[in-house]
């Protein structure tokens, strides 16, 4: 299969469009169009539904996109590997993360990873349970993935590099403070209040339905499945919030305090990746994370 057509695929996924897929490819549309038109003709199956203007993937098109990726991947890292001595200069390298690990430690990561290689751009897409990063690294959708858990992830055919330890912690609604100067609480403590959950399936929420099945008597206000509401509903007074210690230099930098909870749960951070093949944008950013692994 001829990979410039895979490249002006992806080109129309990332840009939403042909039009603006032909002024990042700077070439004309009717030319973007007809190399689609091959690309299905050689496939046998529309990869896009036309809608007016608008270019929408078909099933056969959303199947295309992990491999079409690591196609591109693997030609980008052969051509890597014959150019070695001139050093990573150019490229881009998708990651995928679930929310907390997306504050820290991926912001960390990056800043350290920009640093070293300014000319590579950085996709970072969002999933919300690990099963949703590990399938992503499977099906070549992403290269890397930043997973959280309760307990170690092991996958046959991903690699598991774990980063760190997040205990959970209270942030407190500043308008419900009744906690004193205790740096720490006992889940029992959550009794009498108001909080703002994760939706199930996160260990944050995991802890709050644990209270409430162990009697504790606190009230789930909002359920919140987008966690960047989190932060502004806990400073507009409408509760406390459960979250991995991720998010306290966040909330503490918007003025809000933050309480160890105990007994201590702790959400185990990972970098996953595919076992063998990764581009050197791949190979550095793992180099990057083992540092921080190193002096976590």
């Amino acid at each position: 299969m001829d990979t410039r057509k895979l490249k002006y695929f992806l080109a129309v996924v990332d840009c939403n469009g042909f039009n603006r897929a032909a002024e990042e490819l700077l070439i004309a549309q009717p030319s973007l169009s007809q190399t689609i038109a091959g690309l299905e003709r050689d496939l046998g199956v529309p990869l896009f539904h036309r809608i007016g203007r608008r270019a929408v993937l078909s099933e056969a098109g959303k199947t295309l996109v992990g491999p079409a990726r690591q196609v591109m991947r693997d030609l980008e890292a052969a051509e890597s590997a014959v150019h070695a001595l001139r050093g990573l200069q150019s490229g881009q390298l998708d990651i995928i993360t679930m929310p907390s690990p997306g504050i820290e430690p991926l912001t960390s990561m990056i800043t350290s990873f920009t640093e070293l290689h300014p000319s590579v751009r950085l996709n970072v897409e969002a999933a919300f349970t690990p099963e949703e990063v590990i399938e992503s690294i499977r099906n070549g959708t992403s290269e890397l993935g930043l997973a959280g858990s309760h307990g170690a992830i092991r996958v046959p055919g991903v690699d598991v590099l774990e980063l760190e330890h997040q205990p959970l912690i209270l942030i407190v609604n500043p308008l419900a403070d009744t906690f004193g100067d205790a740096d720490r609480i006992q889940r029992e403590d959550l009794g009498g209040h108001r909080l703002i959950a994760s939706q199930r399936g996160s260990l944050m929420r995991w802890l709050v339905d644990d209270a409430l099945a162990h009697g504790v008597e606190t009230e789930i206000v909002v359920e919140v499945a987008h966690r960047t509401s989190i932060l502004p509903l806990v400073l507009g007074g409408v509760g406390h919030a459960v979250m991995p210690s991720s998010w306290a230099a966040l909330a503490n930098r918007s003025g809000l305090r933050t309480l160890l909870i105990e007994p201590v749960f702790r959400l185990d951070v990972a970098l996953l990746s595919r076992e063998a093949n990764l581009t050197p944008a791949a190979v550095s950013f793992l180099a990057v994370a083992k540092q921080h692994a190193a002096h976590g």
